[in-house]
């Protein structure tokens, strides 16, 4: 690797109290890349690390969907009952246990040029002091002319709900080599990340923008450069350059979820009531999501992605051994045991969520293959490896019905390959 440990660890270690890094990064071999191994014994159930992103954003629809999110962190911003009353649909939707709602709207505060909102004062002098300085449009922020809003508004006429990527994810990694001391320490950490062959480029790039990708990635590179540009980066703004920053953020972006609402329900699972009490609330709580559901869909969270250096080397299994989350109700990232993991084993996720690791080796295998161009060779895939090489009967019905799996169902996890 070109950036010593010692310069990822800077920026992914020690953000969240007791988690430990008990972790390596080793080369692979030549189709696999980089892994993640373990250095010590690490528990089931255990905290493996806790990693905060080089960079993050939120989804374009998303926020204009009025998903209010911290500017910088991601953290949900509304009240759980607030939140609840959005996506339900009824204003009048009260929740029991206000009290848990662990949203403090005291502590929220404002870029004081363009008034985009932070869950805190750190967060704000954060975003500020990386990368808010060049991105900030101040007055000019519902300015359709200004070149940011040309490009969020190109990048949205053609990435539409549910959304995998984000063109302003691209466009603070610019920022925030514009305004560092050191550029070329950036300049090494991005580079770290999974890169393709021009192929495989173009194939995630097609992927991302759909059939008529060329001219949609020549509009967006036109405006980008025009928003952007930086002579530090200038072999980003090329159009070969652009379609491998491109394809870098869609290989490699972790899915962002942010939820009050969620993080009330979990905060009402761990009350002590008596029984009737417990079974009156989960009757609630299991209403409630019918009645989002009805309303709003599967479109619960605040929901972005993020570039994470370590989660970034974490291949895939299908019977993985560790996951990734976000309890904390913001971009922090949590990879958690599923079992126990001995030192000099590779720590394993999955791309796949629980359903798609439930189906037939040959499903899993198109799924991966067109959404992460790789075949997989787990032990579960080695297992099963004599299995005929077409899907079950029930589950062709329900790719007719359904229609081919789509990135929407990857958007929160989407890693590197």
């Amino acid at each position: 690797m070109a950036a010593s440990m010692c310069d990822v660890f800077s920026f992914c270690v020690g953000v969240a109290g007791p988690a430990r890094v008990a972790v390596e990064v080793r080369f692979v071999s030549s189709a696999k890349g980089k892994g993640l191994f373990a250095t010590q014994p690490i528990q089931k159930g255990e905290t493996i690390f806790v990693e905060r992103p080089l960079v993050a954003a939120q989804f374009l629809w998303n926020a204009l969907y009025r998903y209010r999110a911290c500017d910088h962190c991601l953290r949900a911003l509304e009240k759980a009952e607030e939140n609840a009353q959005r996506l339900t649909g009824k204003p009048g939707q009260v929740l029991p246990h206000p009290e848990l709602c662990t949203v403090r709207k005291d502590l929220h505060q404002n870029c004081p040029h363009c008034q985009v909102t932070y869950c805190s004062a750190e967060c704000r002098l954060a975003a500020a002091e990386q990368y808010h300085q060049i991105l900030c449009p101040g007055p000019s922020q519902d300015d359709p002319a200004h070149p940011l809003n040309k490009l969020q508004e190109a990048w949205r006429s053609v990435h539409y709900p549910p959304e995998t990527a984000s063109i302003m994810l691209m466009a603070r990694m610019v920022a925030t080599v514009k305004q560092a001391k050191d550029k070329d320490r950036w300049i090494r950490l991005f580079s770290q990340f999974c890169n393709k062959t021009a192929n495989e480029e173009e194939e995630i790039v097609h992927k991302l923008l759909g059939d008529k990708f060329k001219g949609q990635l020549e509009l967006l590179r036109r405006l980008f450069t025009e928003a952007l540009y930086e002579e530090a980066l200038s072999q980003w703004f090329t159009p070969d350059g652009f379609r491998s920053l491109f394809a870098l953020v869609g290989t490699n972006g972790q899915g962002i979820g942010t939820s009050s609402l969620s993080q009330w329900v979990h905060a009402c699972d761990a009350l002590e009531l008596k029984p009737q009490d417990r079974e009156q609330l989960d009757a609630f709580i299991d209403q409630l999501y019918k009645d989002i559901e009805a309303a709003t869909g599967e479109f619960l969270n605040c929901e972005g992605s993020g570039l994470f250096m370590l989660q970034s080397c974490c291949n895939h299994s299908c019977v993985p051994n560790a996951e990734t989350s976000f309890p904390e109700n913001n971009f922090l990232l949590h990879v958690t045991a599923l079992e126990d993991i001995k030192p000099g084993e590779e720590i394993c996720i999955s791309y796949l969520d629980c359903c798609q690791r439930e189906r037939s080796r040959h499903s899993r295998h198109k799924i991966l293959r067109e959404n992460y161009l790789f075949v997989c060779s787990c032990p579960k895939c080695l297992a099963e490896a004599d299995e005929p090489n077409m899907t079950s009967e029930e589950e062709e019905e329900e790719e007719e019905e359904e229609g081919e799996p789509e990135d929407a169902e990857l958007g929160d996890e989407m890693t590197d390959v």
